[in-house]
């Protein structure tokens, strides 16, 4: 671990991972523990919270769905009992409603899978307030409109007909977008 590393990370190194695809926290662990993190890992909800009340950490990696339930629980009962503590959350099913919905309850950053250790890194240390750099790739119109359908249909809870109806389009053509892989 280099000096720059250590004192960016600071005294308190406690690094919580929640994430039910355990080939993956598993490996994320060694990594993260690499660079001078202490982490301890949760593969379910209830797990991830039972920890955030016995040991809240200073860092935290949290998977967005996991199988018993929703990650932004683990981030309220991590900022519950720790509000300094800066949350990544890292989802498999990016779009813009859930990064929002990830920040309003308390994270820091959000991340797209895949996402190695050296992106989790520097979302977990970044500080101030300095803007991102603009993106290389932008996203598509395509990715766009795909973004908002998503948003819509977040917002009348999965509800195809609902979403439909307020995109004013036509319900099978709204399945056949929502079935296919969200465009680049």
């Amino acid at each position: 671990m280099s000096e720059d590393l250590a004192a960016d990370i600071g005294p308190d190194r406690t690094l919580l991972l929640v994430d039910d695809d355990e080939p993956f926290v598993k490996r994320l662990a060694r990594a993260m523990e690499r660079r001078g993190f202490l982490p301890e890992t949760a593969e379910s909800v209830a797990a991830g919270k039972a920890i955030a009340h016995a040991r809240p950490p200073a860092y935290a990696v949290v998977d967005l769905r996991l199988e018993d339930g929703n990650g932004l629980d683990v981030v309220e009962a991590l900022r519950e009992r720790r509000p300094e503590c800066r949350i990544v959350v890292l989802t498999g099913y990016g779009a813009i409603a859930t990064a929002v919905a990830a920040v309003k309850f308390g994270a820091t950053d959000y991340l797209s899978k895949p996402a190695d250790a050296n992106d989790v890194t520097n979302a977990l240390l970044a500080r101030g307030e300095a803007m991102p750099a603009p993106p290389e790739n932008p996203m598509s119109a395509d990715r766009v409109r795909w973004e908002h359908i998503q948003r819509v249909y977040e917002m009348c809870d999965r509800n195809v007909s609902e979403t439909a109806r307020r995109l004013s389009m036509h319900r099978r053509t709204l399945q056949r977008i929502l079935a296919k892989r969200s465009p680049r």
